[in-house]
């Protein structure tokens, strides 16, 4: 079983900057795949950034140049950093991690943006 643990969500002015932070319960060197989600009211989840064992990494259109996701193996923990936020980017955010051959998720951290 693996525990995930999101932090660093909240209400940033558009224009700001959050990072999001995953706390993941083993060790990440052993997953095919970290990633970060997100959920808007009324909308399906969708990817937002992934980075694979190999450290290959994509984006969402909607977010590149803006989200930047990184991780720490030391830490065992997964960054989403989020700069030039945008209104529409107001969501619940979820971690993502896959350990073959199951899937884990978080349990969601609110970002909104709104002046």
């Amino acid at each position: 079983q693996v525990q995930l643990v999101e932090s660093g969500g909240g209400l940033v002015q558009p224009g700001g900057s959050l990072r999001l932070s995953c706390a993941v319960s083993v060790s990440i060197s052993r997953l095919l795949s970290m990633g970060w989600y997100r959920q808007a009211p009324g909308k399906q989840r969708e990817l937002v950034a992934r980075v694979t064992a190999a450290s290959n990494t994509n984006y969402a259109d909607s977010v590149k140049g803006r989200f930047t996701i990184s991780r720490d193996n030391a830490k065992n923990t997964v960054y989403l950093q989020m700069n030039s936020l945008k209104p529409e980017d107001t969501a619940v955010y979820y971690c993502n991690v896959q350990l073959w051959p199951l899937t884990y998720w978080g349990q969601g951290t609110q970002v909104t943006v709104s002046s």
